[in-house]
């Protein structure tokens, strides 16, 4: 039997690269944007990127997983709405998942 909490290098590896990618991306993007302007539209619209790709990465993971990981997808939608803050959401929920996985 798999042990619960082991984790996969390769998935450990595409999210640390997909992360580097996230913030290349933005930091490149924030470079650009101070040298032209944009209308408010298009500024919201990057500030809410960074959300977007953490769904597209995690989403399908949730989707194909079982109660541990939907109790730790709620666990993150309650931090990330108390808090607003999408980096301590996603720290929370990698240990809910954990816990979760432990227990159940």
């Amino acid at each position: 039997m798999a042990d619960p909490l082991a984790i996969n290098p390769t998935v450990v590896a595409v999210i640390a690269a997909m992360a580097i990618a996230t913030y290349l991306t933005k930091a490149g993007g924030l470079w650009l944007l101070t040298r032209i302007g944009v209308s408010d539209r298009v500024e919201a619209a990057l500030e809410v990127l960074p959300g977007a790709i953490v769904v597209a990465v995690l989403g399908p993971e949730l989707a194909s997983g079982g109660p541990p990981e939907w109790l730790a997808g709620s666990v993150v939608a309650v931090v990330a709405w108390r808090t607003g803050n999408i980096f301590l959401a996603l720290v929370t929920g990698v240990g809910a998942v954990i816990a979760f996985r432990a227990v159940l």
